[in-house]
């Protein structure tokens, strides 16, 4: 039965990628999951050419299809899209890790973990449910790069923490015990950055799972934006 390509809801078993560099993200990094690449005849950009070849070299299917393009397509600039099947992944132990309680917001989890690639992070935990990091909203905002991370669902900290015993934790909370530009110097061992979600940020039971960590700010805002909280934290880290 040939598939037919609606708007994402959560339950499908596939995705979509929209746009041409997370397509081609996509295919670099994961050609096996890849269900076909849908094009429209209006795309006329210089990459066209890159794509069609990058189809060819890793047997991907290509479909011009303008009616499927403008069904599923969140605005009336997407001109290509990836479809995949959705896949899970499991952690690296010997790599530091990002863990993200109940992320909400897709565009705040794509900017992290593009900028965790960009810092050479490449192991995300979500703990406790929150955002579909497959997500088509996620997977624009990271601009491809959740192609090239592992990532991990866990129910609690508890059966993160049962998994990956013995490294360094460090919860981001607005009252932690130590100022991010202050902490003692640590062993060059994996480390984990723990943040809460964008609402509520962890509650009081994380102060006990490790360093608890604070991003100093002025007092004119609450607090910062997860996803530059968690840039400044991995910058911090990995300098």
């Amino acid at each position: 039965m040939q598939t037919v390509y609606k708007p994402y809801k959560k339950d499908f078993e596939f995705s979509y990628a929209f746009g041409a560099f997370p397509t081609i993200e996509l295919i670099k990094s994961q050609p096996q999951k890849v269900v076909k690449v849908l094009v429209s005849s209006a795309y006329r950009e210089e990459g066209a050419e890159t794509l069609t070849a990058l189809c060819n070299a890793e047997g991907v299917e290509l479909e011009y299809n303008d009616h499927i393009v403008n069904r599923i397509s969140p605005k009336e600039n997407c001109f290509v899209i990836g479809v995949f099947n959705k896949y899970v992944c499991m952690l690296d132990g010997a790599k530091s890790h990002v863990a993200l309680a109940n992320p909400s917001n897709m565009g705040n989890l794509g900017t992290i973990i593009r900028t965790m690639l960009g810092f050479g992070v490449k192991d995300l935990a979500i703990i406790g449910g929150g955002a579909d990091i497959l997500d088509p909203k996620a997977v624009r905002a990271s601009m491809g790069a959740i192609f090239h991370i592992n990532f991990e669902y866990f129910d609690s900290i508890e059966d993160y923490k049962e998994r990956f015993d013995g490294r360094d934790l460090y919860p981001f909370m607005l009252g932690g015990e130590f100022a991010l530009n202050t902490l003692p110097s640590r062993e060059k061992k994996p480390f984990t950055l723990i943040f809460g979600n964008e609402a509520t940020g962890l509650d009081e039971s994380y102060r006990g799972v490790g360093q608890s960590v604070v991003i100093k700010h002025s007092n004119e805002i609450d607090s910062l934006n997860l996803s530059i909280a968690v840039g400044i934290a991995l910058y911090e880290f990995t300098k």
